[in-house]
């Protein structure tokens, strides 16, 4: 059985004789939060406006729910919240609710304030939208993309802007959604740790093509602990390294060396090193993050990683 919940096969959108997605074959498995990764311009929003059919594909397919994306039925079963919400500022957040909901077909009044509570703005009253918080905005842009209660969730860079609170409250409603809604959630994010507290799977994106796709236990073995030693005698370390039996140590720059699967020896690395008269900056215990794990496996550090 295809435990999939969406799948597409060689995905390419070209603007002129640029492709922003460049034959991407990606899976995200029914019930996943999938953190989708990539700098500015990798193609991550408009992978997601050819999901949401926001925009055509240029070649390849896009198969949701087992069928073809032109299946009108599969896309009426989508939520997004891609770039900006779509707010009208003059209104409250019934109002905007109401309307979108009308909008779709599935205008229900006790509906429409459930999903305010789900998003805690079940007491703004007659405050106009546009005089709401820009955490406030997000949270009413999400509710947004939850009417008609859709099986897949698009969320575009929904904590970009927030404050630390705001990042709390978004990261524990998508956890809230995908648990308890049974929701799939696709979300894109340049806050990376932030994103690694919540997904269960991620896509790398990297100009426009696939990377790499792991599930978070693939990614935790990746990101496996290690142990940092920081000398100005880097040759002299990894000399000691070699003939202490580990050969798959790294040298990070000209004052750092990571050794893999070996923190249980830690501190016998640290006497060995201390008896040859090897003089250290420091030695700890450390595991590489999702962000240096991005770095690492597009080749090098950005400006950023929206």
């Amino acid at each position: 059985m295809n435990e999939y919940l969406l799948e597409t096969v060689c995905l390419t959108k070209t603007y002129g004789h640029q492709r922003a997605v460049d034959d991407l074959s990606l899976h995200v498995p029914k019930g996943s939060i999938y953190g989708l990764i990539g700098r500015n311009g990798a193609g991550k929003t408009t992978f997601m406006k050819m999901i949401a059919g926001l925009a055509k594909p240029t070649s390849g397919e896009i198969r949701l729910f087992g069928t073809d994306a032109e299946d009108s039925i599969g896309q009426n079963r989508i939520g997004a919240l891609i770039e900006a919400p779509g707010i009208y500022g003059d209104m409250t957040a019934f109002d905007n609710m109401r309307l979108k909901a009308v909008a779709t077909g599935v205008y229900h009044r006790g509906k429409i304030n459930e999903l305010l509570a789900l998003v805690g703005l079940s007491d703004t009253g007659h405050k106009k939208a546009g005089q709401f918080s820009l955490g406030m905005k997000q949270r009413l842009g999400i509710a947004m993309s939850l009417i008609g209660t859709p099986d897949l969730l698009i969320l575009d860079e929904p904590i970009n802007g927030l404050d630390p609170v705001g990042v709390i409250e978004i990261r524990e409603l998508i956890e809230k959604l995908s648990r308890e809604y049974e929701m799939t959630v696709i979300i894109s994010s340049h806050i990376l740790d932030e994103l690694a507290r919540i997904a269960t799977h991620y896509g790398i994106i990297n100009e426009g093509k696939l990377v790499r796709e792991l599930s978070k236990e693939e990614l935790l073995d990746q990101c496996a602990e290690c142990v940092e030693i920081r000398s100005d005698a880097v040759k002299e370390v990894c000399l000691a390294l070699e003939e202490m039996g580990y050969a798959a140590y790294e040298v990070c720059d000209s004052a750092t060396v990571r050794v893999p699967n070996c923190c249980d020896r830690v501190g016998e690395i640290n006497m060995t090193l201390a008896r040859r008269g090897i003089l250290l900056r420091g030695i700890s215990v450390r595991q590489e993050s999702l962000e240096e794990f991005f770095v690492n496996l597009t080749g090098g550090a950005g400006e950023n990683h929206e």
